[in-house]
């Protein structure tokens, strides 16, 4: 489908939205730091060939790179109160759309999209499951005590950018903020979900068994 308009933020934000043909429970798919661009729209597509409606909100306005120093950049200069305002429009969007069947909406993303994940669920009780892979946040986090949705983690071991250990006490803050959680760990490094493979890290086995989770956690959690 074509790209679409939502309101959000007191204007109108745009994104990618995937939509399977008998309608399905609603998604938030969150962008990695490359912003809106194929794979991410890949990933909406095979959650509407899972049976989700799928909305991906363009939090770069329209700009994509495959540079690292450029997409750091742009992660950095990202305002998170007009993200936050976009995903909460988002979020909003998907669960009115005809398609969307129940009243909750999951959330899953990528690297800064998997902090964003997070973010999403606690800026809205809508939000009834989020899914993050490899969480990136830098721009502060979210009061994890509003979050009042399961969340589902997918770390790599070999992750340069988010260790293990940064990973498991981000999992022992969620917990002691009430959050049901569960944290996945693969003998993997960063992105290792993403088959564009730009930063030599896809593992296919892996990434496969981690989609497996996420869909199951995402059907479970909206029923």
């Amino acid at each position: 489908m074509p790209d679409v308009e939502f309101p959000a933020n007191g204007s109108t934000a745009t994104g990618y939205l995937a939509t399977p043909d008998s309608g399905g429970p609603g998604v938030v798919v969150l962008q990695e730091w490359w912003g809106l661009e194929d794979h991410i729209r890949g990933i909406c597509d095979r959650l509407a060939g899972e049976g989700f409606v799928a909305l991906a909100p363009d939090l770069f306005h329209g700009e994509t790179t495959d540079q690292p120093s450029e997409a750091e950049q742009k992660m950095m200069a990202m305002n998170i109160a007009e993200a936050e305002a976009e995903m909460r429009g988002a979020v909003d969007h998907v669960a009115g759309l005809d398609a969307t069947r129940g009243d909750g909406v999951g959330t899953v993303g990528f690297c800064l999209g998997g902090g964003l994940s997070l973010w999403a669920a606690a800026g809205n009780p809508r939000v009834r499951g989020a899914v993050t892979y490899y969480y990136v946040m830098p721009h502060g986090k979210p009061d994890f005590t509003a979050i009042q949705a399961p969340v589902l983690g997918h770390f790599g071991t070999q992750d340069e950018f988010v260790p293990v250990d940064d990973a498991k006490a981000l999992e022992q803050e969620l917990k002691d903020a009430g959050v049901e959680t569960t944290f996945d760990f693969y003998d993997a490094g960063h992105a290792f979900f993403n088959d564009t493979d730009r930063l030599g890290t896809y593992d296919r086995e892996n990434a496969e068994r981690s989609w497996q989770r996420t869909t199951e956690f995402l059907r479970g959690a909206l029923g």
